[in-house]
């Protein structure tokens, strides 16, 4: 096939967002929706991108859309030029004043309750009018969100190495405990097993993170089966007031446990799960000066936590 002429001033920046929010949404009445366009006008659109490329981006069915090799391939792209005009609209805004800008940063567990806080503080009070943007979230809808460029950068738990697109940069070692509210009945307990606790009450890691495949393995190896009694959840607020006010218990990061001091240890033995948190940003795209300050303040706070 011939090379796609995309430079010949019909491809539209509204078409690139228009397949990010596609693939993003599933069907053509969530992506108008979210663009605040009409259906026909988003059905429009799409037939125009596909007429410019020579190709067909998704498989239309009743249920919605779905991406073809080609639509997964032009999403990439789209989400990277998106990123880089939006990198270039603050990077501009960052240059006119230096004492703003706005840096986002997308998070989960952990690192979130001691790493984060920390850095951004020690940010805060040099750069009192720099804003961060926390974005709470499931590993793989931030990494979409970070791919896109509606995040500078990931801090959190760190699952796979580096890649020729991902870079994922380690900033300490950490251990995952079992806690428990200071009143629960184990408290104070010489050594337990995961049987000991399969009677309690549960909150186990969302079945997206990497922590969860681990904990299911840990049962596996114990021949105990996963708690039935059980909350699924990943916001350590909601964690936290749960095993407060309940005889739940939880496996979190050490260093989050350890920050609350309404919260116990059990002794049980999980030394085969641990973590490195770190940072993951896009390869090959410079961070804003904005950006580059809470990195260098992330890396600060770190050292003092290995």
């Amino acid at each position: 096939m011939d090379l796609p002429k995309l430079l010949d001033g019909r491809l539209k920046i509204r078409h690139l967002v228009l397949i990010d929010a596609l693939t993003r949404q599933g069907s053509v009445i969530g992506a108008a929706s979210e663009l605040h366009i009409t259906q026909p006008v988003a059905t429009r659109s799409l037939r125009d991108i596909e007429t410019i490329l020579g190709v067909e981006l998704y498989e239309r069915g009743p249920r919605g859309v779905t991406p073809t090799i080609f639509g997964s391939a032009f999403t990439d792209h789209a989400r990277a030029v998106l990123a880089q005009l939006r990198q270039a609209g603050r990077h501009v805004v960052e240059l006119a004043d230096a004492d703003r800008g706005t840096v986002v940063v997308g998070t989960h567990l952990a690192g979130s309750n001691v790493l984060l806080p920390q850095a951004i503080a020690r940010l805060k009070s040099r750069r009192p009018l720099l804003t961060v943007v926390l974005r709470e979230g499931a590993p793989d809808a931030l990494m979409v969100d970070l791919e896109a460029g509606r995040i500078d950068l990931i801090v959190g738990r760190l699952t796979a190495p580096s890649t020729s697109s991902i870079v994922r940069a380690p900033l300490y070692e950490e251990q995952v405990e079992v806690f428990a509210g200071a009143h629960h009945p184990l408290v104070g307990a010489d050594a337990l097993t995961l049987h000991d606790l399969h009677g309690y009450p549960w909150i186990l890691p969302g079945i997206e993170t990497a922590l969860r495949a681990e904990l299911e393995q840990a049962f596996a190896r114990s021949g105990v089966p996963l708690p039935e009694n059980r909350v699924e959840a990943t916001s350590f607020l909601a964690v936290r007031q749960l095993l407060h006010d309940t005889d739940t218990v939880a496996v979190l990061p050490s260093l989050i446990g350890h920050s609350d001091a309404r919260l116990s240890v059990l002794p049980v033995a999980l030394s085969t799960i641990g973590h490195s948190v770190g940072l993951t940003l896009v390869a090959g795209r410079p961070l804003g000066p904005s950006a580059l300050v809470l990195v260098d303040d992330l890396r600060a706070v770190a050292a003092g936590l290995r």
